[in-house]
């Protein structure tokens, strides 16, 4: 897809004409590195509906898959991916009527993510406009999503109906294996032992004895 924007400055719109374009065929594939067995969406009317948004672009026309809020208009989708993410932009479609979408908070690494967490800042807000084609991109705040395990999507309103109703939620970035034995070093290093550090300056003082 082609971005009009031009501020950020010459280099960074460079980077992105100079990636691979098997890397541009797959913008739009961050869906497969969800994981789908912990993948949750609370208030939705049919038990595991909200999962299936997030699908390939090709297929976000299937106006048989959605998903509707149950009793009251906001959804929560708490979405842990398989790695780490790079979040560029993010589509939300919906329908052409007052059951669309009219706001969206994202929230970065709060795994199990509930409504009442919900009361906090956000790490980005926006307003939605009715996208009926899926063609509709918001780009995020990179340098805030370069760092992504875990992204909550909180649909806090629509346009006045009583519930809100979603096709399809396209997620453009990239995604890097997480190397778990890292952390295991990292831990090591904090735990060290302060007495470790002691000894040379003890030794010395003990070897002037006659």
């Amino acid at each position: 897809m082609a971005h009009g924007h031009g501020h950020g400055g010459g280099c960074g719109c460079g980077a992105e004409r100079e990636e691979p374009p098997e890397r541009r065929g797959l913008a739009w594939g961050l869906y497969l590195r969800i994981d789908r067995e912990r993948l949750q969406c609370l208030n939705e009317r049919r038990e595991g509906s909200g999962a299936r948004v997030f699908r390939a672009w090709e297929e976000r026309g299937d106006r048989s898959q959605f998903v509707e809020s149950d009793d009251e208009v906001e959804l929560l989708f708490n979405v842990p991916f398989t790695g780490n993410v790079k979040l560029k932009g993010i589509i939300v479609m919906g329908e052409d009527d007052d059951t669309h979408p009219s706001e969206m908070r994202l929230f970065k690494n709060i795994p199990h993510m509930s409504f009442d967490d919900t009361a906090r800042e956000p790490d980005q807000m926006f307003s939605l406009n009715r996208d009926l084609t899926g063609e509709l991109e918001y780009p995020t705040k990179i340098a805030r999503f370069s760092n992504v395990y875990h992204l909550s999507i909180h649909i806090s309103k629509n346009f006045g109906a009583e519930t809100t109703k979603i096709f399809y939620i396209g997620l453009r970035g990239e995604w890097t294996e997480t190397y778990r034995h890292e952390v295991t070093i990292c831990n090591y290093e904090a735990s060290a032992n302060p007495a470790d550090h002691k000894i040379d300056q003890i030794m010395p003082e003990t070897h002037f004895i006659s």
